[in-house]
């Protein structure tokens, strides 16, 4: 296999979690009489770009169907995430009716909306029925399809560049980053901007989140590695955020190679704590499987400590991130009966691998379970504060990652 952006052939293992079905796969109760897929589930590491990615079998329509069950707006947290980053970003680019916005992995318009009650020309670009159904019911116009260099190509063909393309949470989704990344460059105007949000590699390591890594994550991303992608494709990096969003993530500003924004300090600054951190020597990947393995024996460890003192043990939250940990701990509706989610599509359906009921949030308080495991550990304050009744019959919060923690 060879490294999807520069080429290289991979030696390097960075973590094995065993094999999964897609993270997303959630079944109907039919489903469950069925074979269910399962892919190998392994991180290599290039030492020579240092970009982090899956070994190369699940694609990416296996992935990302029309049923495609994550829906942004089930979370308060992340809406107030996107109206902040649409209000800031308006003002910093002066962005007005004159103006494009593109966002590509648009999902159910939880972001676009804003763009749309300000009066600002928008496009959505989302491969996913359900979620460009949602979108559209709220006045968000969407283009059904995958993103790359082509369909780039057509809107440029069709008068369509955008002085905003933005992008959260779908760079490390794509299989092929390079045409990604040329698709971004031939749809931006000159003097346009691109932002684009993704977890952070390095607090991946340094957090031990391994249960972030799933197959619709084809790459793990370090500024670096994004650096390198942008300048390969005539692009640079002139800005970047750290942000506290899923455990961790950085926004990065980007341009054409030849505008004139000038390359901030906190560009340098990133990239000198990931060289401070190793990020550019391979013991710091080699070292991770066992941090891995720590939090998943202790999870089950505990899992089977509640079974035996007749303890019940339910989670919140049927987030990809779930899946991976409970899968790779192997995990069954035996030690954790029920998982709940705010998710209408979710409800009344399995969790992949695992096959847990997933049920809605009241079932919580119907009944009473002695633990609840936030699986999406990332809105853990968020979950606590809706569901603080628990307390009431004595009940109590987990986290698994990055280290089992009961909490009161």
């Amino acid at each position: 296999m060879k490294c999807r952006h520069c080429g290289h052939v991979l030696q390097h293992q960075f973590l094995d979690l065993g094999f999964a079905p897609p993270s997303n796969a959630y079944l109907k109760a039919d489903d469950l009489h069925a074979p269910e897929l399962w892919f190998p589930l392994k991180l290599y590491v290039c030492d020579q770009c240092w970009l982090v990615q899956t070994e190369d079998y699940a694609r990416s329509d296996e992935l990302f169907t029309a049923d495609y069950a994550y829906f942004s707006s089930t979370s308060s947290g992340w809406l107030r995430h996107a109206k902040d980053y649409c209000d800031m970003i308006t003002e910093r680019l002066q962005l007005g009716r004159d103006s494009q916005v593109i966002e590509i992995a648009s999902n159910d318009g939880y972001l676009l909306r804003n763009f749309v009650e300000a009066g600002i020309p928008c496009l959505g670009i989302e491969p996913t029925a359900s979620t460009a159904d949602a979108a559209e019911a709220l006045g968000v116009p969407v283009l059904r399809e995958f993103f790359g260099r082509r369909l780039a190509e057509r809107l440029v063909d069709q008068s369509t560049q955008a002085d905003l393309i933005l992008g959260n949470n779908v760079y490390a989704h794509v299989p092929d980053i390079n045409d990604f990344t040329q698709g971004l460059k031939t749809a931006l105007r000159p003097g346009g901007t691109i932002t684009l949000e993704f977890p952070h590699l390095l607090n991946l390591i340094r957090l031990n989140q391994f249960d972030t890594v799933y197959h619709e994550h084809y790459s793990y991303l370090s500024l670096c590695t994004v650096s390198r992608i942008f300048e390969h494709a005539g692009l640079k990096v002139y800005d970047v955020e750290q942000l506290p969003t899923h455990g961790g993530s950085l926004r990065i500003y980007g341009c054409h190679a030849d505008a004139g924004f000038a390359v901030s300090a906190a560009v340098d600054a990133v990239l000198a704590a990931e060289a401070d951190a190793g990020m550019q020597a391979l013991p710091v990947y080699q070292q991770f499987q066992q941090h891995a393995n720590r939090v998943k024996n202790d999870f089950l460890a505990f899992l089977i400590e509640q079974k035996r003192a007749g303890k019940t043990v339910a989670a919140y939250g049927a987030a990809a991130k779930g899946n991976t940990l409970l899968n790779y701990a192997g995990v069954k509706a035996d030690l954790l009966s029920f998982v709940c989610d705010a998710a209408p599509a979710k409800q009344n359906k399995y969790m992949p691998g695992s096959h847990i009921p997933i049920l809605s949030p009241d079932a919580i308080a119907e009944r009473k379970p002695d633990f609840v495991v936030i699986l999406p550990w990332n809105i853990a304050d968020e979950v606590m504060t809706k569901n603080a009744f628990i307390r009431n019959w004595g009940g109590q919060f987990v986290t698994a990652v990055p280290d089992l923690k009961v909490m009161d």
